[in-house]
């Protein structure tokens, strides 16, 4: 059972992985023995978080603007000197805009897709020579990217580039994993529900947790230990034959209502 679900070993990078989802992902693979890269925008954030990591295994940070190509490559060719090959890649750096429909920005709407659509494409294609490397038959190398419920279910908050930017990264993971598939390359998406990050921070002040946990059928919030367990999931043996899978993290909220 434990080689079953082993990463132990594996080398992980983390996009966005000094909070969050992005963090909780990141100590889930640093506990389970993974060699592990977190990256964020704020140095002393990242840094903090790599030092709290640290105590229970290998972590390390890394600064990154991956809202642009030139910033994606920058990233990926400092992160080539240090390693040789890249097990598992998880692009879970994201950005959220809410505004009305007459007042929605072209700043916000490109801030989204930018930062959660347009990154983790471009930064794929620049580090794919260190993921293939890691790649064989009966061993894929991973990508996962992290999508949303959203981009299954309509949300209720006007959210358009959020939820539109998630959506194409769901069709993109399905594009990228039959166009890499040939190299022992599998892509897929966790599609988190509501999580108590950073992002749903305003929503819980404003209308409180039981209100905001009525659609959930499970009427809790995705715990660290969720996002964690599907990501070590998708990375580790169990997962090697799953490949353009949308994996919902959602108490039952876009899957039984």
């Amino acid at each position: 059972m434990e080689r079953l679900f082993d990463v132990a070993g594996k080398t992980v990078l983390v996009t966005g992985g000094s909070r969050g989802i992005g963090r909780s992902i990141a100590e889930g693979f640093v506990k389970a023995g993974a060699r592990v890269y977190i990256c964020a925008r704020n140095a002393e954030v990242a840094d903090k978080a790599a030092h709290d990591l640290a105590a229970y295994g290998e972590c390390h940070a890394m600064t990154a603007n991956l809202a642009t190509v030139e910033g994606c490559r920058t990233f990926a060719a400092e992160f080539a000197v240090r390693v040789d090959r890249l097990d598992v890649l998880i692009n879970n750096a994201g950005a959220i805009w809410a505004e009305t429909l007459t007042e929605y920005p072209e700043s916000g709407w490109d801030k989204v897709f930018d930062i959660n659509t347009k990154g983790p494409f471009f930064l794929i294609q620049a580090l794919l020579p260190l993921i293939e490397e890691a790649a064989s038959h009966h061993d894929p190398a991973r990508i996962i990217n992290v999508g949303s419920i959203n981009a299954i279910r309509v949300p209720d908050h006007e959210t358009y580039a959020y939820s539109a930017s998630k959506a194409a990264v769901h069709q993109l993971s399905r594009h990228l994993a039959k166009q890499l598939a040939a190299k022992s390359v599998t892509v897929n998406v966790i599609a988190p529900g509501m999580f108590e990050s950073k992002m749903l921070t305003a929503t819980l002040e404003e209308k409180g947790a039981d209100v905001v946990l009525g659609p959930v059928p499970l009427k809790r919030f995705a715990g660290p230990s969720d996002m964690a367990g599907a990501a070590i999931f998708l990375a580790s043996p169990a997962g090697s034959y799953v490949t353009g899978a949308i994996l919902p993290v959602d108490g039952g909220t876009a899957t039984t209502l």
